[in-house]
């Protein structure tokens, strides 16, 4: 079984507060884009969890989201049967993209397929919440959908089902830690220097609706953004240089450190051979809403 694991891009990330059970409430508008990476499914004779990666910092073990799904829906299922899965990298890592939360909920309806397990949906759902908060948006084939809780919780949006949207996609080749992210935020958030959206994501939301562009780059909003470019400056500069080539709507994915911009396909093209030919350590990429 061939698989797709599609990336995603946050157009809105709201930051809400500390959690009880020390994860972070947040508000998010997800969108699913066209960058994805590809998860082959081969059968086992015996009950081993077998991962293989052409990436050189993927977990191989229990550390990996892929070796999580699977291991979930073995011991739901009470099956003896075992599976390689091999996973080919597009999606850079570490990069506030989702790769391996897409990973995960890929091998979820993968295996509930290949395994004919026969789940519905809110069970697969159920399994997703134990492995990753963004791990439930993308058992949802939906392009766009709003996420509450600790991101868990999704509410596909209807009315933006027919959006199309094009990106230039940048991502320096480093790593960031989410953890390290949130608990400067944590921090930030003690000393009282945080930005605020002047928007929220019902304006960006029929901003997306009536393709105003103008709107909905001003209704783009990451809590974590000034965060993360104080403790990764290259991310600023992408963004500095997207700017200078005369994008206005531009943001920061997830906790970075990819950043997307908002353009036609025809601009995303030509943007991206211009990028190229100067930085060629940043990975260019251009995509749109799947």
């Amino acid at each position: 079984m061939v698989l797709r694991s599609f990336a995603k891009l946050n157009l809105y990330l709201e930051v809400l507060g500390i959690r009880k059970d020390g994860f972070h409430s947040i508000k998010t508008l997800f969108e699913r884009i066209s960058l994805f990476d590809e998860i082959i499914i081969t059968s086992r004779r015996d009950k081993k969890i077998k991962i293989i990666c052409n990436h050189p910092d993927i977990s191989l073990d229990q550390d990996n989201l892929v070796y999580k799904s699977a291991v979930l829906l073995q011991d739901c299922a009470r099956l003896k049967q075992g599976v390689n899965i091999k996973i080919i990298k597009r999606i850079p890592v570490a990069a506030g993209l989702g790769g391996g939360s897409s990973n995960a909920a890929s091998v979820l309806l993968g295996l509930n397929r290949f395994w004919k397990l026969n789940l519905r949906h809110d069970k697969l759902i159920a399994l997703a919440k134990k492995i990753g908060s963004d791990v439930s948006f993308f058992l949802y084939n939906v392009p766009f959908a709003l996420a509450t809780g600790r991101g868990e919780k999704i509410k596909p949006l209807k009315v933006l089902r027919r959006v199309r949207l094009w990106h230039i996609l940048v991502v320096p080749k480093i790593k960031v830690s989410s953890a390290r992210i949130y608990k400067s935020w944590d921090e930030w958030v003690k000393k009282g220097d945080l930005t605020h959206s002047k928007y929220n994501v019902k304006i960006l939301t029929l901003g997306l609706r009536k393709r105003g562009l103008p709107l909905i780059g001003q209704a783009l909003f990451n809590s974590l953004e000034p965060i993360t470019q104080r403790l990764y400056p290259e991310v600023r500069l992408i963004k500095d240089r997207l700017k200078r080539l005369g994008l206005k709507s531009i943001l920061m994915s997830g906790s970075g450190p990819a950043i997307f911009g908002i353009t036609s396909r025809k601009e995303a093209l030509r943007l991206a051979k211009e990028l190229k030919k100067e930085k060629g350590f940043w990975q260019i990429f251009v995509v749109k809403t799947v």
